[in-house]
Parts: structure tokens; C-alpha cells; sequence
């Protein structure tokens, strides 16, 4: 029996619809959303970074149209969009339960990028992950929430390692036609355009509005014909340029911000800062309410009560420092505006006010104009009250008002497909655990669920020969695309560089990852300290061992680009060739394969520098153990029987002597812990003592390093409370 074909009116429905839906990123967090866009295109999705929009661009409206009248395919369709329309509308979210009066006035969060998807790279690193992950489960919660950054049109740069092994930048335009992303207009549809003071000049900016979920994310895009092209270079790409660009794309950030929600008619209960780079926002308030006819006191205080303050940086060279001079001719109009002296306006952000030498601190002017400020891992909290104790000299250390708020990831927007999958299978399946009816059957709220999570510690529920099988699958597509990856970096080097890609890495072996920001305090190559060791246990054919690393450092981080000069050269010229490699260009979706099938994640940041870290709480619900040094957020996440620790809950002193302690116990865990306990294998094969930490690991680490729970505790202890 033939299906009745769809009606002229019907298809056009479910036109506009995936076009609706294209343009907003729900769908980079949910599985049937993406296999419709990879269906339509599977080569236009694997060669356009995943772009929803790019592909309705590929297919052609006559042929989308043709398409939607294969019965099955429409259908699913017209379920996804449902499901899209059934998220949008909801009206019984968490935040609509538990806080209402938070919708009406919605939270402002200000920060200097944010990641959401490998569609849209205007993020340079964790802290933009971080700001893409709070957004969407801000979005999940049913929270009154509003984002503000900058749209970098060419974004944060492209990898590319030349025939010397030093990372290369390159840059490419990011066209807003082709991205998720649409402009902000005025009454008469024509683009909104606001203006800031910087130095003597009136800057003109536009506004991108990026739709996450429920929740708009505002783009300020200063690349307007009427500005002179240094200023329309503002926001060029991400942390561009010099002090004076980073000081004026931080003016831009912070107080073009407030004037892109006042000019929305928007009032924002609260001002969330992630970093410092936002914080002369808290100039731009008080500007307003002297304006309205508040004193300098008042208006501070006032200020003061709807600023928030999220600090990332342990390190005292991170934290935005500029001189006297800039700050006076970076301002020179805005301050102006403020009818108060301006050396009173330079004390803001001063620790000794009195000291006419000291630098301008960003930090400091967001904790001295913030009601409330948190670090992001109980041990980073630690570190930042005795960091600005001088701040508060009255008060003793642990007295200091730096509380912390742990870290997370947006579970389904990490998890991969095939975990999904997998998962969804065993939900409704016959032997599908029963779940509270307040779970539902909405996957977000179930994913998140602690509950749901206990369930995968019983082998009823899950066996092990079934998570063994899992674990290989992820193993074989992690390897898979590292062998298709590494085939198109050879096609840049000489033919001596040759190697047999198809038979590149092993599927049976341990699989070690390392992947993020080659900063020097993370210590990429320290695994390879104890070189020949190491080549014995990648040599071992009866337990082999073998590692993918990936990352980008820093432009003008010399010593980072050698540390990755240094790994590819053992990749390529040490008997670590083919049991070693490096993948160019990590983005989100390196990111998203290395943690799924990667066996081990590797983590040795020098300790207490690693604020928080997230990358391997992205690696639990895939079944990948942490193997970490106990800084940021392993130490509380770690419990003996859910991955692996790199020392003791301490740390030595000299810098020489953590390096070497971190580097024995590294070794020592390696090889007495991780890979006898993966090679334990059972008659049949399996290592269910392995599996056992998977198991704890998945019920333990998947639900509470979520930003689900992350933005609960933000709305509860910052957003709702006047701390």
C-alpha cells in the first residue's frame, strides 16, 4: 500500500520549518536534527564542519521539496520539528517551576567568546566552551538568560603544521549568510546600529543574533563602512592584535554590550562577567545612573548589587593588565560621559588605590563592582583567595568573598551519536529500568538524571560484553578518523613523510588522548619525559599502548609551538612512529571524536594552574577514564574507583620538582594501575574489572559534572540570591 503524498501546503510547511530550525543551534544538541541535515547531503555534512545552514544552501529547494515526499524521511521530519516547537513552547521547565520571577528580567552574560559548534569557531579555548555549554543548558533550564560577545569574522585560527613541524595560522572569513546567525534589526527592518566611545572616536557596531535553544546569544560586529579600518579590524578575530586592540575590543565588549540591550528595551537583572574581559560594563552602569541623577557612591553601590563575577584565571599573567596611558587614551570620550575625576575612575581598578604606578587590573575592577564572584573548582577558590587576599586585607584568607561553583559540560551536546544510540536502545528496550515519573520521556531531563545514571551500574541494565562492545566501536571510529585526518596532513608534506594510513594505529590497543590548548603549564610532553620506557610499552604486542594528542597553542606562544613541534617530531622520527600521532586543526569535532573513543584521558597540568578544566568530564558518559593529575575538577570528582589519579592531593613547591615527582607517578600508575587492569581479561575476553570503573565512572562523574546542575547552582546561590 502506497503512502498519500504530501500536499503542496504540507511541504512548504516542513520547508520553512528546517529552515527555522537550521538557524537555530537546538539541533546541534539533538541526534534526529543532525541526521536529517547529514541525509540530505552526507558528503556536503562531512566537508561544510556540520553546517545545517550551509547544507540547505547545498540542496536546492526543488530538490528538498522532492525529497520530503519520501514518506518515511518526511516524517521523521515532521517529528524532529515537532520536537524542536514542543522544546520552544515549553512551559513547565525547571527554571518555570523553581524560579519564575527569573524570566521576566533575564540574566546578561557577557563574555569574549563562546563555543558552541565547529560551525561557528569565535572561541579560542575552555573558557569559550564553557560560555557555550552554560548558554545552552541555560536554554535546557527554561532560563530568562541573554548572551553577549563579539563576532569575529575570522574567527580563532586554523592549524597547520609545516615541513618543520611548527604549528602555522591561517585564517578564513566567516560569511554570516552561511551560519546559523541572523541580524538584529530596528523597527524599519533595516540592521540596528549602536555606538561606543573609543579614544577620540565615536565607533559604530552592528548586532548577529545567534539562537541557542530559547535563548539569544548577541554578536557586536564593529565591520561597518562608516568606521575607519582599524576600528572595523576590532573584531577581526578572537584576542587579535596588541594591548591597544585587546583594551578597545574589551570597551567595545562591555559597554557597546549595555547599549545593545538598553537600544532591545531589555533589563537584565543581573550582569554575569565571565573573565575580566567584560568588566567595563560595570563603567557603563554606573555611567547610566549618574546620568539619571545618582551620586558616585550611590551609583557604584547600585552597580555593585547587579554584577556578578565569574573568575577563570589562576595565573597572574592571565588577568588583563593595561597601562595608565592606554586606559586614558582608550577612554579618552567615554570618561567624559562619568563627571567624576578620571584618577578616581583608575582607582577601580587599582589594588592600592594610592599607587599612581600600578597598573590597571580588569579583575580588580570586576571584583571591587561585583555583589558577588566565584572561582570555578574548589581548589581554584582556594587559590584565588589567597591570590586577592591583598584585596581584601581586613579579612582573613579564607574569608575573602571568592566562593566557586564547579565547572561542566553540556552532556548531549558532547555526547556522540553513537553513545546516543546506544543508550536510547537500551531505554526502550524491554528491559528498560523504570524512572521516576518526572523524568518523563524528554532526553534532556533524562540524561541528566542521576537516576538514569545509577541504572548503568547494574548489569541487567547494561552487560558488560554489551559496554565492551561499545568501547570498541568508539575505539575503531576514533582511529578511523584519525587515519582519514592524517591522510590529508600528508597531502602537505613531502613524500618522505609517507606513512601506510590504513594500517595506522591499532584497534586492540590501549588508546591514551591528550587534546587542548598547548599551553606550557599543561605539560603536553610530559608522558614522553621517560622516553624509552614508554616506546617499551607502545612496543609490547601483548599489551600495547598508543596515543593521539591534538591542540593549538597560542599564536605568540613560542614555547607552546615547541611542545608540539617536539610531540610531532616522536610521532614522525622516534620508534614512537605509528603509536603515536598528532591531529591538526583541533576543533570541536576533533574534540568530540578523541573523547569518545579514546580508552584514557590524559591530564597533567602543573598543579594548582589548572582552574578547573573540562574535557575530561566529556569523556565519562562515553565510557573514557580519567587519568589525571588531582587539580581543577578530578580532585573532587575523583574517588579511587571511577579512573585513575596522578600523585597525591598535594604538590611540591619548585616547579623542578613537581616535574619530576608528577613524572614518576605518572609512569607508576601507567604501568602498575592502567594498563594491567586493561589487558585483565577474562576466558571470554572481556575485562570486567575495566569495565567496573566505566560503570563507576558513568554513574558517578556523567550527572554531576553537567552544566544542567552548574546553571542550577548558579541561579540558586548568584542570579536569585543578593549575596
Amino acid at each position: 500500500m502506497t503512502s498519500k503524498p504530501l500536499s503542496s501546503e504540507e511541504i512548504t510547511e516542513l520547508t520553512l520549518g528546517l529552515n527555522k530550525l537550521a538557524r537555530n543551534l537546538w539541533w546541534t544538541w539533538d541526534q534526529g536534527a543532525q541526521e536529517i541535515f547529514h541525509e540530505l547531503s552526507p558528503r556536503g555534512w562531512q566537508n561544510l564542519y556540520h553546517n545545517a545552514v550551509a547544507i540547505l544552501h547545498e540542496v536546492s529547494d526543488y530538490e528538498l521539496r522532492v525529497r520530503l515526499q519520501d514518506p518515511e524521511f518526511g516524517a521523521r521530519v515532521r517529528s524532529v520539528l515537532k520536537g524542536f516547537e514542543s522544546y520552544m513552547q515549553a512551559k513547565d521547565t525547571w527554571a518555570a517551576q523553581n524560579h519564575p520571577q527569573a524570566k521576566g528580567r533575564p540574566i546578561a552574560y557577557f563574555s569574549a567568546e563562546f563555543g558552541f559548534h565547529e560551525t561557528l569557531p569565535i572561541a579560542a579555548g575552555g573558557l569559550g566552551m564553557l560560555a557555550g555549554d552554560h548558554t545552552k543548558s541555560a536554554s535546557d533550564l527554561g532560563l530568562g538568560f541573554l548572551g553577549i560577545s563579539l563576532f569575529y569574522r575570522e574567527g580563532y585560527f586554523q592549524q597547520a603544521i609545516d615541513s618543520n613541524n611548527w604549528q602555522t595560522e591561517y585564517y578564513t572569513l566567516l560569511n554570516p549568510k552561511n551560519l546559523p546567525m541572523e541580524p538584529v534589526l530596528n523597527a524599519r527592518g533595516e540592521p540596528l546600529v549602536c555606538s561606543v566611545d573609543i579614544g577620540v572616536s565615536q565607533v559604530n557596531f552592528q548586532a548577529w543574533r545567534v539562537n541557542v535553544g530559547r535563548v539569544p546569544v548577541y554578536l557586536l560586529d564593529t565591520n561597518l563602512p562608516e568606521n575607519e579600518q582599524h576600528f572595523r579590524d576590532l573584531t577581526l578575530r578572537v584576542y587579535g592584535g596588541d594591548s591597544t586592540t585587546r583594551i578597545m575590543q574589551e570597551i567595545l565588549l562591555g559597554i557597546g554590550g549595555v547599549r545593545l540591550i538598553r537600544q532591545l528595551g531589555l533589563q537584565p537583572s543581573v550582569f554575569h562577567m565571565n573573565e575580566g574581559h567584560a568588566a567595563f560594563l560595570t563603567l557603563e552602569l554606573i555611567r547610566e545612573k549618574m546620568a539619571a541623577g545618582s551620586s558616585y557612591p550611590d551609583a557604584q553601590k547600585a552597580t555593585r548589587g547587579e554584577c556578578i563575577f565569574t573568575t577563570h584565571t589562576p595565573v597572574e599573567a592571565g588577568h588583563d593588565r593595561f597601562s595608565v596611558d592606554l586606559m586614558d587614551y582608550a577612554m579618552h570620550r567615554f570618561r567624559a560621559q562619568i563627571p567624576v575625576p578620571f584618577t578616581e575612575l583608575v582607582k577601580l581598578g587599582r589594588v592600592n588605590p594610592a599607587n599612581a604606578q600600578e597598573p590597571f587590573c580588569m579583575t580588580v575592577l570586576a571584583l571591587k563592582l561585583s555583589r558577588a564572584a566565584n572561582a570555578v573548582s574548589e581548589l581554584h577558590g582556594r587559590v584565588s583567595r589567597h591570590m586577592w587576599h591583598c584585596l581584601y586585607p581586613d579579612k582573613h584568607v579564607e574569608q575573602v568573598p571568592i566562593g566557586h561553583i564547579t565547572n561542566g559540560v553540556h552532556l548531549l551536546g558532547w555526547m556522540k551519536g553513537t553513545v546516543r544510540r546506544f543508550w536510547r536502545a537500551r531505554l526502550t528496550g524491554p528491559d528498560a529500568p523504570a524512572l521516576s515519573p518526572s523524568l518523563g520521556t524528554e532526553w534532556e531531563k533524562i540524561m541528566n538524571s542521576p537516576e538514569f545514571w545509577a541504572h548503568v551500574a547494574d548489569p541487567e541494565f547494561v552487560s558488560d560484553e554489551e559496554l565492551w562492545s561499545l568501547r570498541y566501536r568508539l575505539r575503531r571510529e576514533l582511529i578511523e578518523f584519525a587515519r582519514r585526518r592524517l591522510l590529508i596532513q600528508r597531502q602537505r608534506l613531502t613524500q618522505g613523510d609517507f606513512i601506510a594510513f590504513d594500517a595506522l594505529l591499532n584497534p586492540d590497543a590501549l588508546t591514551i588522548g591528550f587534546a587542548r590548548r598547548f599551553a606550557t603549564y599543561k605539560r603536553a610532553p610530559l608522558i614522553f619525559q621517560q622516553l624509552e620506557n614508554i616506546v617499551r610499552l607502545t612496543r609490547d604486542k601483548s599489551r600495547p599502548v598508543q596515543f593521539i594528542f591534538a591542540g593549538k597553542a597560542h599564536p605568540r606562544d613560542d614555547d607552546g609551538k615547541r611542545y608540539i613541534q617536539h610531540i610531532i617530531h616522536l610521532s614522525k622520527y622516534s620508534d614512537l612512529q605509528g603509536h603515536l600521532v598528532f591531529l591538526e586543526n583541533y576543533d570541536v569535532h576533533v574534540a568530540r571524536q578523541m573523547v569518545s573513543g579514546c580508552d584514557v584521558w590524559l591530564n597533567t597540568p602543573r598543579r594548582p594552574l589548572e582552574a578547573s578544566g573540562t574535557s575530561g568530564m566529556k569523556a565519562g558518559c562515553h565510557g573514557c577514564l580519567n587519568f589525571s593529575i588531582l587539580d581543577g575538577w578530578w580532585r573532587e570528582g575523583y574517588d579511587g574507583t571511577n579512573g585513575f589519579a596522578i600523585g597525591e592531593d598535594s604538590h611540591a613547591e619548585s616547579v623542578e620538582e613537581q616535574d619530576r615527582t608528577d613524572s614518576a607517578n605518572l609512569f607508576k600508575t601507567l604501568t602498575e594501575q592502567v594498563v594491567p587492569l586493561f589487558y585483565l581479561r577474562d576466558a571470554n575476553g572481556i575485562p570486567r574489572q575495566w569495565i567496573q570503573r566505566i560503570r563507576r565512572a558513568m554513574s558517578t562523574l556523567a550527572p554531576q559534572f553537567t552544566t544542567d546542575r552548574m546553571v542550577r547552582e548558579y541561579t540558586e546561590k548568584y542570579y536569585t540570591t543578593k549575596s
